[in-house]
């Protein structure tokens, strides 16, 4: 028998607020343990939550960008689960009416699109970080109570190397929406998995094993991967999958067991008796819509239909934010589109690679670089000269215009110029006249070599190979 996978998948987000949910805690990270909280944290007696507006904000933004139905009235509920890691012992969060709720997100795979539902999107609160030991644990509270929101998607994945598409994209929107910097090896994004295996054909849902807490896109696949392998030998040998909670251990590569679960644990939810519901406006909703960035999608599109650029280069630029604005802004000065791609994609990546820096970490502007393609473009200087200018421009941060000036780069492109030194040069090359004469074309590049040598490297290339073939035949005449 042949099965078919069923997987939906959980992604917390933390917000980049400058506070937390419900207090006005600083959010930070790699700070000293136990030094970002205050009383609300650590819920004293007499405390009382107050709701974050940018947490919302920050919500409303990715609800916009996942298409989904918007509850403008906001309401908490407390989610009854010892939590060992929250001081109260519970959370708050959304249950009954998420903010946000029958979203979707297209993924292409294989060259197909591919409709991703999401189910609900709601607030809640993180909890703080435990160091496990042998025979004690240490809490750091720093991490209790900043902002997240959490997207579930319904069960519409069908393998891992969908869902790892679906990753990339929605931390591309937590991105392009800048409420967070969606950094998994910092925990600032984690996946829980749920997933279970049927009979193709079927449409009943097989026993469900959840996976917690993936710190990468990659390890998700590779634990979809392994699970669904680990579920099809039981389902293959008649044995029954139980229902439990594993994770990924990364050394051995494979699914281990954390604990069993039954049917459903009953978290007793009730609203959360200290936050009253809060009605928000639609004119607000409406306007954190109209300022929303242009998403990775609108911009690939743009980028192919209107820049004429591949839909490969469109799908690199729009990978990174970061480089898709550079782009956005440096478009406005030259309308050198295919031209600004390749600089980007290619000598500026690869000095950033280098150097192992972000483009904002460096000197380099919208301004310097489509002046730099313009003066190329214009014959002003070479490509090879070219690299030598944003070498200098990167280091100093100059304007490509005075780097030419005080390093007298400027091409040499005058036809009267390049006429008077090719000449000279071919009156001193007498021999490799007679070659070209027999026939000897190689000596053609000898000869551009001698001109460029006389010249320092500024005299056009194709212009000069053009005057030199030309001086050439008459002479030859």
């Amino acid at each position: 028998m042949k099965y078919e996978q069923v997987i939906g998948l959980e992604v917390h987000c933390e917000l980049k607020t400058k506070s937390k949910m419900f207090s006005s805690s600083p959010v930070s990270f790699a700070k000293t343990p136990n030094t970002m909280v205050n009383e609300i944290d650590f819920s004293m007696p007499g405390i009382m939550p107050s709701v974050n507006k940018k947490a919302v904000e920050y919500a409303l933004r990715v609800c916009h960008a996942l298409h989904t139905e918007i509850d403008d009235l906001i309401c908490f509920d407390r989610k009854n689960y010892y939590y060992s890691d929250l001081p109260k012992g519970f959370q708050i969060t959304q249950q009954q009416r998420p903010i946000g709720k029958n979203g979707y997100l297209d993924i292409i795979v294989d060259n197909q699109k591919k409709r991703i539902e999401i189910e609900r999107l709601h607030m809640e609160e993180d909890t703080a970080k435990q160091t496990h030991f042998d025979d004690y644990t240490l809490i750091d509270y720093n991490r209790a109570g900043i902002p997240l929101i959490e997207i579930v998607t319904k069960p519409v994945l069908r393998n891992g190397k969908e869902a790892a598409i679906y990753l990339e994209k929605l931390r591309q929107i937590f991105l392009y929406t800048e409420v967070s910097d969606a950094k998994l090896e910092e925990g600032s994004m984690r996946c829980d998995i749920n997933l279970s295996l049927r009979p193709i054909g079927s449409k009943q849902l097989g026993v469900r094993t959840e996976i917690k807490n993936l710190n990468s896109i990659s390890n998700v696949q590779k634990a979809i991967e392994y699970e669904a392998s680990r579920q099809e030998k039981i389902l293959l040998s008649k044995k029954e999958v139980i229902q439990e909670t594993r994770r990924y251990d990364e050394g051995l590569r494979k699914t281990v067991l954390m604990r069993s679960k039954g049917n459903s644990v009953d978290y007793k939810y009730y609203s959360e008796p200290n936050i009253l519901p809060i009605r928000l406006s639609q004119k607000w909703i409406k306007s954190i819509k109209n300022h929303l960035n242009m998403m990775p999608d609108v911009r690939e599109d743009l980028y192919i239909h209107k820049y004429h650029l591949s839909s490969i280069d469109a799908k690199k630029i729009v990978s990174s934010k970061e480089l898709s604005d550079f782009f956005n802004e440096t478009v406005l000065l030259s309308q050198h589109y295919q031209i600004i791609c390749n600089w980007l994609l290619g000598d500026v990546l690869a000095y950033l690679n280098k150097h192992h820096l972000k483009l904002n970490q460096t000197l380099l502007t919208p301004s310097y670089l489509s002046t730099l393609i313009n003066l190329i473009e214009e014959e002003v200087i070479s490509s090879k000269q070219a690299k030598q200018v944003f070498e200098i421009m990167m280091k100093e941060g100059k304007d490509p215009r005075i780097i030419i000036e005080e390093k007298n780069m400027k091409q040499i492109s005058n036809k009267e110029e390049l006429t008077f030194i090719i000449n000279q040069i071919l009156d001193k090359n007498t021999e490799s006249l007679i070659d070209y004469f027999h026939g000897k074309d190689r000596v053609i590049g000898y000869l551009v070599g001698q001109i460029m040598k006389e010249t320092r490297g500024q005299a056009n290339p194709k212009s000069t190979n053009e005057l030199l073939i030309q001086l050439l035949e008459e002479r030859k005449g």
